[in-house]
């Protein structure tokens, strides 16, 4: 896999971070290499809020799921959210607002590894309340939130994600997601 970006291959699910800060010089490199992502006629769909300060930090700690306690150990936590109308809508329900910020959100996810980051998107959170508790308006789509830290003390994690951290990168088979020529993807494997 020498091929491919370092950063790339780097990139897992990382649950471990430490509260260290992240210098400012740093989540601006992550930030802006997330608005220097490709979009739809560049209409550039995405809004990010960058959530640092420990009061503003709070209400994103209230509003995640159970699962995502580990969470609260992020110095930083990236909102990604747009407006559906931000983006391109084309034919057969193709709103691009969705894919540009996907763009964005890795975009800032491989500069935050470059810089030595865990960096980890995750979707188990109540989405009204990050809008109720930072006043987002309502047509805004609140997309996904991105945990940002250092590599921390692996003693904050439960057993399932201590495991989870050392655990194999499963990946689908290539077989499976990506065909050539004809539309014929493999049926999934049942688990």
């Amino acid at each position: 896999m020498k091929e491919l970006l370092p950063e790339i291959v780097a990139r897992t699910s990382k649950r471990a971070l430490s509260n260290r800060k992240i210098p400012a010089e740093v989540l601006r490199r992550v930030m802006t290499a997330a608005t220097l992502a490709p979009s739809c006629f560049n209409n550039q769909s995405w809004r990010f809020m960058v959530v640092t300060e420990d009061e503003a930090l709070k209400k994103i700690h209230e509003a995640l799921s159970s699962a995502n306690y580990w969470v609260k150990s992020a110095p930083a936590v990236v909102v990604v959210a747009t407006k559906i109308e931000f983006g391109c809508r084309l034919s057969d329900r193709r709103d691009y607002a969705l894919f540009d910020c996907g763009l964005a959100t890795e975009n800032l996810m491989l500069q935050g590894i470059k810089e030595g980051l865990y960096v980890h998107a995750i979707a188990g959170f109540d989405p009204l309340k990050v809008k109720a508790g930072f006043h987002i308006p309502d047509e805004y789509v609140v997309i996904t939130l991105v945990a940002m830290g250092y590599p921390g003390d692996e003693a904050t994690l439960n057993e399932k994600h201590k495991e989870l951290e050392h655990g194999p990168r499963n990946r689908k088979p290539e077989a499976e997601v990506i065909c050539h020529n004809r539309w014929e993807p493999a049926a999934p494997k049942e688990s």
